[in-house]
């Protein structure tokens, strides 16, 4: 079937734009947290452009924004608490030899 007699077949599902995350009035800035901290993901690491709805310019100045969060302890570098947890430690030193001069 030639392309030009094919019909229109409009899509069933109807399409609602999201709203932009970033509205006219907000700055982006390290000290706004209330907008930085929707850019964060759960373990502390900054959420990619396609996950934020950003443009390019936005994304780099959000980027920006919370190194200089993180640089001035606005932010922590990471949100992993199992990493800074001590686990029973092994004694090392029983096979340790010493030397003898």
């Amino acid at each position: 079937m030639d392309k030009s007699k094919r019909p229109f077949l409009k899509s069933k599902r109807s399409f609602r734009r999201r709203l932009p995350p970033i509205q006219r009035g907000d700055r982006i800035d390290y000290r706004n947290m209330s907008l930085i901290s929707r850019f964060i993901s759960e373990q502390g690491k900054i959420l990619s452009r396609r996950v934020n709805r950003l443009t390019l310019k936005q994304q780099r100045l959000i980027t920006i924004a919370i190194k200089q969060a993180r640089i001035l302890s606005l932010l922590p570098f990471l949100k992993n608490k199992k990493q800074f947890e001590r686990k029973e430690s092994t004694d090392r030193t029983t096979g340790f030899r010493t030397r003898n001069n």
